[in-house]
């Protein structure tokens, strides 16, 4: 603050302070409202979907955000690919999921909670893994593993986004249609991929993930529900979905 003849001014460090105490009170009251919903609701089960691999960080946080109002509530869960939870969504199977934001569906509503670098996933064996982080450069002349369109085309339009401008060269490129057929096939080759950073949890020993170097590139992880359909739960969950990012950042960041 800042005093005067005139009286106290409020600095702009203070008032960029006044803006964000305004919104995490808004966000309290907004949180305590669906709370109350909840409360009154007779519905008290959701339909929770992941977009498989996620649930590692993510069904502790989600289920004790829930519980902490509803102890218990019944939550069922369903682990697919980010286009079946989507399919899911649109069809009211799904309550709500995380996922990514997939084009082009319509009905659907997208809250960011997190965005995960992509790192480069090759075997403990490869002479690339001895390196702590690997310039781009290094993957040309290697045999690349990509994932499929039709299972994960968010993550694969990234790859392909960010490959396209360096104009790498592949002696080979192999197609995966899943996360696990994606390692099996980095194993199998002794080739390379592109995945994102959470999947390191996931892998077996044999199986590294290596940082890029520079600016490498990201995929959106999203909080996906019907904003025309929503249920008391599910507005109870978008209520706390920066407190729940805030938490994945924290996990993220150990």
């Amino acid at each position: 603050m800042v005093r005067s003849s005139r009286g106290v001014t409020l600095t702009n460090s203070g008032r960029a302070f006044l803006d964000h105490a305004r919104s995490l009170l808004s966000q309290a009251e907004m949180a305590i409202e669906a709370a109350r919903r909840v409360g009154r609701a007779e519905r008290t089960s959701v339909t929770l979907g992941f977009l498989t691999g996620y649930e590692i960080e993510l069904l502790t946080p989600v289920l004790r955000i829930l519980q902490s109002e509803l102890p218990s509530i019944n939550v069922a869960i369903q682990s697919q690919f980010s286009p079946k939870l989507a399919d899911g969504l649109q069809s009211g199977k799904i309550d709500v999921a995380f996922l990514r934001p997939e084009r082009d569906r319509p009905g659907l509503e997208f809250k960011l909670l997190k965005r995960d670098p992509l790192c480069v996933v090759l075997p403990l064996s490869h002479p690339l893994a001895r390196q702590r982080a690997i310039h781009p450069r290094a993957l040309a002349g290697q045999i690349f593993v990509s994932v499929g369109i039709a299972s994960a085309p968010t993550l694969r339009r990234v790859i392909d986004t960010w490959l396209a401008p360096k104009s790498l060269s592949f002696p080979a490129v192999h197609e995966a249609e899943n996360l696990s057929m994606a390692v099996s096939l980095i194993l199998s080759t002794e080739g390379v991929g592109l995945l994102p950073l959470f999947t390191r949890n996931l892998f077996p020993s044999s199986v590294v993930g290596r940082p890029l170097t520079g600016s490498p590139p990201s995929i959106d992880l999203v909080m996906g529900f019907r904003p025309g359909e929503r249920v008391p739960i599910v507005d109870y969950l978008l209520s706390r979905v920066e407190e729940l990012a805030s938490r994945l950042s924290d996990d993220g960041d150990q």
